[in-house]
């Protein structure tokens, strides 16, 4: 069975998840969509509609495939859906830059043959597991992309920084930025972090406006736990913890731990990440090539 994710309702979105619907049912693969998509979308699939399900707990047992259909937010939201099920993910991209969701739209057709003859591979994506004193920081306290310690109201945090017992340093800015390789691409790379493989087993640290000008992202191994203890200029205040798209208030002073997650997200690759990389930050567009 596969399930398809789409929340943009546009009529861009309704004529890829109708192309997906009608090519799936051609090749005798069942179905389920999301619900608040498939009411949308109701009177306007010839064919009627499968299985619905709203998120993780109604989502069938026997789903191998989840289609993302949108943009890298869409994707990330659909990580929150599969969980720690190994259910294979592929974004088809209807949004903007697309490093997760990397399907083009022109070429659906094209890669759901692909996908139907097996012609494809499965990459695994680690993900960051927050705790606070031992206990989940949220709900669902994972991360694909990164985790990130901001400021709300307050001027400046000072963020102190231990790998496993190990000082590693105060950070006075905005705020700090923990990603994966997955994230390296995302907003780590705007407060200029490096570009980091899929596969490279890391975490990169970056700040976000630091205030001491010599502090510069820093990569390192994700078998270490970090320990973040964010403080305010004020006691009573507060700052924010973000987990990808999913934010929560803590107060000044609490302590956060991060670390590698016990299982890993599986996604389709669809192209090599250097051609990705190519493609998306034009690299190479240059008259000298």
């Amino acid at each position: 069975m596969v399930a398809v994710y789409c929340k943009t309702f546009t009529k861009d979105a309704e004529k890829i998840v109708h192309q997906l619907y009608q090519t799936l049912l051609s090749y005798r693969i069942a179905i389920q969509i999301y619900k608040p998509f498939q009411e949308y979308m109701l009177e306007r699939l010839s064919d009627g509609v499968g299985g619905v399900f709203t998120g993780s707990d109604d989502l069938a047992a026997d789903v191998k495939l989840l289609l993302s259909v949108g943009g890298d937010g869409t994707f990330l939201d659909a990580v929150e859906i599969v969980r720690h099920r190994g259910i294979a993910v592929a974004g088809v991209n209807i949004g903007r830059l697309g490093f997760l969701a990397n399907i083009a739209k022109e070429d659906v057709g094209k890669w759901l043959e692909k996908m139907h003859e097996g012609a494809f591979e499965i990459e695994e994506r680690t993900l960051i597991h927050a705790t606070i004193e031992g206990k989940p920081a949220m709900e669902f306290p994972y991360a694909l992309n990164d985790a990130v310690i901001h400021k709300t109201i307050c001027g400046l945090i000072t963020v102190h920084t231990w790998s496993n017992t190990e000082f590693l340093n105060s950070y006075w800015a905005d705020g700090l930025i923990v990603a994966t390789p997955t994230g390296s691409t995302a907003y780590s790379l705007s407060v200029g972090g490096p570009v980091v493989a899929p596969e490279s087993q890391n975490f990169i640290i970056s700040p976000i406006a630091a205030h001491n000008l010599n502090v510069r992202p820093l990569v390192i191994p994700d078998n270490v736990t970090l320990k973040l203890k964010a403080e305010c200029r004020e006691k009573n205040q507060k700052f924010t913890l973000a987990l990808d798209s999913r934010s929560m208030e803590f107060k000044s002073g609490t302590e956060i731990e991060l670390k590698r997650a016990d299982f890993k997200i599986r996604t389709i690759k669809t192209s090599p990440f250097y051609t990705t990389l190519r493609n998306k930050l034009m690299w190479g567009v240059d008259k000298r090539n």
